[in-house]
């Protein structure tokens, strides 16, 4: 098994992580998430794994409103963070530790459910994509759900276009990459370019939760074409406006012709 690429590692060492979701478009990528998950995840208490889970900015709430999380991460800065903002919960997390989605340390049957809310971007390769949604499905109790995160295979141009990216010469060549097949690659070391991942389209993702095993598979926009609007902070400061645009982003969270708009998907699947 590879180990991840060193400049995923640089990248996160840096430290972003820990504030992304609560700056301007993250805060609706939050918002859109815990709601996804409040919609399918069991009642507390149960058992979430949190592969991937970064600094916490999940796995504390959820353990704040009664489940035992387990945090994962492949970056030890991660862990740190989350270890930090555990005692600041209602309640801690149960575990976090350094670890890898395509081996995962727990027994068979032994989740209520698993996040896979960011390796899938880190995986370049399809048959390690699959591989740790296989783990996810392994440790997973029957008729229990798997969600995984993926990035939009057109977020960069979406992004680059909105954000005049597109006058940088050197963020041509990533997003020529990102739209010919998925593969990101930022070797400016700008760390707002992002660094090496995969970029899904809809159907990509779909269909690998179903070659891992998965059943009653469901890809869902996560902030949809939200993300793009210009005032979108003072929209979701203002509680009539923010209940107005997540109310339309619900409803079109499942059209096909507008899931690749969305930054982020969100693919749900159930183990067998």
């Amino acid at each position: 098994m590879e180990r991840m690429p060193s400049e995923m590692f640089q990248h996160y060492e840096l430290g972003m992580e820990v504030d992304r979701l609560s700056q301007h478009a993250g805060i609706l990528e939050r918002e859109r998430t815990e709601e996804i998950l409040c919609r399918y995840l069991p009642p507390p208490p149960a058992t979430i794994l949190d592969i991937g889970g970064g600094a916490g900015a999940y796995a504390c709430p959820l353990a704040s409103l009664g489940y035992a999380v387990h945090l994962l991460d492949p970056v030890p800065l991660h862990v740190e963070q989350a270890l930090d903002a555990s005692p600041r919960s209602a309640r801690p997390l149960a575990s976090a530790a350094v670890g890898d989605a395509r081996e995962l340390p727990w027994k068979a049957a032994s989740a209520d459910a698993v996040l896979l809310l960011g390796p899938l971007y880190h995986l370049t390769e399809r048959d390690e994509r699959v591989r740790a949604l296989q783990e996810a499905r392994r440790v997973l109790r029957p008729g229990r759900m798997l969600f995984a995160a993926a990035v939009s295979r057109y977020a960069s141009l979406l992004d680059g276009l909105w954000r005049q990216l597109v006058e940088d010469p050197v963020f041509l060549p990533i997003l020529e990459g990102d739209l010919r097949d998925g593969q990101h690659r930022n070797p400016t070391g700008y760390p707002m370019y992002f660094t090496t991942a995969f970029f899904h389209r809809p159907e990509e993702l779909r269909a690998e939760l179903s070659d891992a095993g998965l059943l009653n598979v469901d890809v869902l926009a996560v902030e949809g074409v939200g993300w793009l609007l210009p005032n979108l902070v003072a929209e979701l400061a203002d509680a009539k406006h923010k209940e107005r645009l997540l109310g339309y982003l619900r409803r079109v969270e499942r059209e096909p012709s507008l899931l690749g708009a969305s930054a982020h998907l969100m693919a749900i699947g159930e183990a067998s």
